[in-house]
């Protein structure tokens, strides 16, 4: 369920506030875009700043309204991964939800990027948004795989290790020292936490991108 809108959008003409915000989105969030200015945006769509502060009143609404979108994107995304994982183990379920989320992740880079720089409480905003919508449900998949008895460990534990893991990675350099996804980071990261650092008979270290590992969980057969 999409979560809900707090963009504080202000005009009855939602046709022309969404052609505002598809356009704030693209110019605004592009990769390796230098920053943005109303003016920018103005003379990308062709009208004045009054007709779009007539729908948002500031930047910081008009960049929330984006958010909001994006991550009504990232909440269909992992709504259809989960759909599609249904009924498979649980390592499946956690690397499907994974590879969607890191995907929306990647998307959401150039926003960050632009938060990072700006408004701290847009950047909490996108923080909020991304517990909500993505650490959530990955607590769910822990609380479940806990509750049939394959991971022994309480789920909050491993939430916990996880999400502050992730946002450490996610905003350090390893991602381009690596060579690696924000999807590859967040396999990683949780098969690391869940099952081990080194798996027996396996010494050799690999590239992780073309490496595919099924670990074994709790009540599995090891053959």
């Amino acid at each position: 369920m999409e979560t809900k809108s707090v963009s504080g959008v202000s005009s009855d003409d939602t046709q022309r506030a969404d052609v505002i915000v598809e356009a704030a989105g693209q110019l605004f969030f592009a990769p390796g875009c230098p920053r943005v200015s109303m003016d920018d945006l103005a003379r990308e769509l062709g009208m004045s700043k009054k007709t779009i502060y007539r729908h948002f009143p500031d930047k910081r609404s008009l960049l929330a309204a984006v958010l909001d979108r994006k991550f009504a994107a990232v909440e269909r995304a992992l709504d259809a991964a989960a759909e599609d994982a249904e009924g498979q183990p649980l390592d499946v379920r956690i690397h499907r939800f994974l590879i969607a989320a890191g995907g929306e992740l990647e998307k959401l880079g150039a926003a960050q990027l632009a938060l990072g720089r700006g408004d701290a409480m847009l950047r909490q905003y996108v923080e909020r948004r991304v517990d909500a919508v993505i650490y959530r449900r990955l607590h769910e998949l822990l609380v479940d795989g806990h509750q049939q008895g394959l991971l022994p460990a309480p789920p909050e534990l491993l939430s916990a290790i996880i999400c502050g893991a992730l946002e450490r990675l996610l905003t350090s350099q390893l991602p381009r020292e690596l060579d690696w996804t924000a999807a590859d980071l967040l396999r990683a990261t949780v098969d690391t936490v869940l099952y081990g650092a080194t798996r027996p008979g396996d010494h050799a270290v690999g590239d992780a991108q073309n490496r595919v590992v099924r670990p074994v969980l709790r009540g599995d057969s090891p053959g």
